[in-house]
């Protein structure tokens, strides 16, 4: 007997990598947790297209909006740990577990495939606004403090605590006005019931700035942003030390093998790489930084720590 269970577990520990060889055999769902036609839904659709290409087999994007990105994070966290469902990670996830109880560990529930990329947020200006940068916004806002709105996509996402930790950090008192997303808020500064928004930098916001349409006033990462060298940061705008980069990555739910969490891996960090998914995720404003399992992980848990802090002290706690 004891024979025979030792040869069962040594089939076993053989039947892994050969699964892993042959992974994938069927279609792979990337979900995603906001609607068709945004950044984030066209950064997982080139993901896709190129992973499908590379490995032969189709790489479907299921878009599963609701409650912040929460709907397909719960998806992924309850789903078969076997590589074929699998989630474009956001910043929100970093985010979320300090701002609302959630029914699943953030960091325990998931497997951390590899980094996509990252992008800053732009904070906007009506071009009749008198504000040229961060350095304008600062001056103003001492002197008129509770005077000065921003809009952004809603509470509590990244747009919104970029400026909440710009606020602390410059000792300043704006007026958060949420909206009920990103294009509305837009839309609103575009026609002045707002004198400034701020946005993930892809899509709308580099737009509208390209145009002429609104003034860029700062990106919100450490250095300024290859897709648009003109607009300083918030740090040459007198606010040392400020950096915030909204990112985008590929979890899986906790308990992927190891040779399939190693392949999948290997395909994201190949197809990253390419020339052509450089200009593509280029053109949208991200800046492709693809990682280790290891290092996506560390990352996640550094940005817990971070917008832990910024939640708490925006009180922001439970909203």
């Amino acid at each position: 007997m004891i024979a025979r269970a030792c040869l069962i577990g040594m089939l076993g520990a053989l039947a892994v990598p050969a699964v892993a060889q042959q992974f994938p055999t069927k279609p792979i769902r990337l979900i995603v947790g906001f609607v068709p036609g945004g950044g984030t839904d066209l950064a997982s659709r080139y993901v896709a297209g190129a992973l499908s290409e590379l490995w032969g087999t189709t790489v479907l994007v299921d878009n599963r909006a609701g409650a912040g990105g929460n709907v397909a994070t719960e998806l992924t966290a309850r789903a078969a740990p076997d590589g074929y469902t699998v989630m474009l990670c956001t910043i929100a996830h970093a985010i979320t577990p300090a701002r609302v109880k959630l029914p699943f560990d953030s960091v325990r529930d998931f497997s951390f495939i590899s980094m996509v990329g990252s992008m800053p947020n732009l904070l906007m200006a009506h071009p009749a606004q008198p504000f040229k940068n961060v350095g304008d916004i600062v001056t103003y806002a001492k002197t008129n403090p509770g005077k000065l709105s921003f809009g952004t996509s809603g509470v509590g996402a990244s747009p919104h605590l970029s400026m909440e930790l710009f606020k602390t950090m410059a000792g300043i008192n704006l007026v958060h006005v949420p909206y009920k997303g990103a294009a509305p808020a837009l839309a609103d500064v575009m026609g002045g019931q707002i004198p400034l928004s701020i946005g993930n930098l892809p899509g709308g916001p580099l737009a509208a700035v390209k145009s002429g349409r609104l003034r860029g006033v700062g990106v919100t990462t450490a250095k300024r942003s290859s897709r648009a060298p003109g607009l300083p940061t918030f740090a040459e705008g007198g606010v040392p030390g400020y950096d915030v980069a909204g990112w985008y990555g590929i979890c899986g739910p906790a308990g992927l093998p190891k040779a399939v969490l190693a392949k999948f891996n290997e395909g994201l960090v190949k197809v990253l790489g390419s020339a052509d998914m450089q200009q593509k995720l280029g053109d949208q404003g991200i800046d492709i930084a693809s990682s280790s399992p290891e290092q996506f992980l560390t990352y996640v848990k550094i940005e817990m720590v971070k917008w832990a802090k910024v939640v708490k002290d925006a009180g922001l706690v439970g909203e």
